[in-house]
């Protein structure tokens, strides 16, 4: 069903119906929490390549920020995208798919350039329209995927914020969903690449829009 109002729609199929409404969870840690609870520890194990649990967490972790871009409204995106669990799940394939071929193909270096485009471009890219927008999209796939994630050297960092946000080399579902529990509750608008005022204006419109529901009902 869907959530947009209709004057067809009878009135009392609707006052005999359970409404139910899922919606993305508030905050960047419970998104990635609810992107591995929704895994399986089979699924992380998919493919033998040492790189790909972590191109998974990647992979959550861009999912929740893109998520959490939305609450900022025109700061955020410049028109509200639906991006959803389905999304998460063909890239999830994408992934497993492009780690197991190459070690088929016994490939040292990944396909980054694909994954990019297709995850970027097609799956999560398919539902953007505005040019900006694309922008911003393919911007933090640059910046989140590449072999630099795996520097000995140079440790990776998603961004030191108020925290130090990293890629974990974990190895069970269970250790990935303790570590993701670390993650602060509130996060700072620079962990998305915003000012810290965005902030200021989201709180504002939430209680505003907090205020004018109460005043409705």
């Amino acid at each position: 069903m869907t959530t947009e109002p209709c004057d067809e729609f009878p009135l009392g199929i609707l006052q005999k119906s359970l409404k139910v409404v899922t919606e993305p969870p508030d905050g960047l840690g419970a998104n990635v929490r609810q992107q591995y609870a929704r895994l399986t520890p089979e699924q992380l194990e998919e493919s033998e390549r040492p790189e790909f649990k972590s191109l998974i967490y990647v992979l959550a972790f861009f999912h929740a920020t893109i998520q959490e871009r939305k609450k900022y409204g025109k700061i955020g995106w410049n028109i509200k995208y639906d991006f959803n669990d389905s999304d998460f799940k063909i890239s999830f394939r994408l992934i497993a798919l492009y780690m197991n071929k190459a070690i088929d193909d016994g490939d040292e270096e990944l396909p980054w350039e694909t994954l990019r485009y297709l995850i970027g471009e097609a799956m999560y890219g398919g539902r953007v329209t505005d040019d900006n927008d694309r922008r911003v999209m393919t911007t933090y796939l640059e910046e989140y995927c590449g072999n630099f994630i795996f520097d000995t050297n140079q440790k990776f960092y998603f961004s030191r914020a108020g925290h130090d946000y990293v890629v974990p080399g974990l190895d069970t579902h269970e250790q990935y969903i303790e570590f993701v529990d670390s993650i602060p509750i509130f996060t700072n608008p620079n962990v998305f690449g915003l000012h810290t005022n965005a902030e200021i204006i989201y709180y504002t419109n939430y209680a505003k829009s907090l205020w004018f529901n109460t005043l409705s009902m």
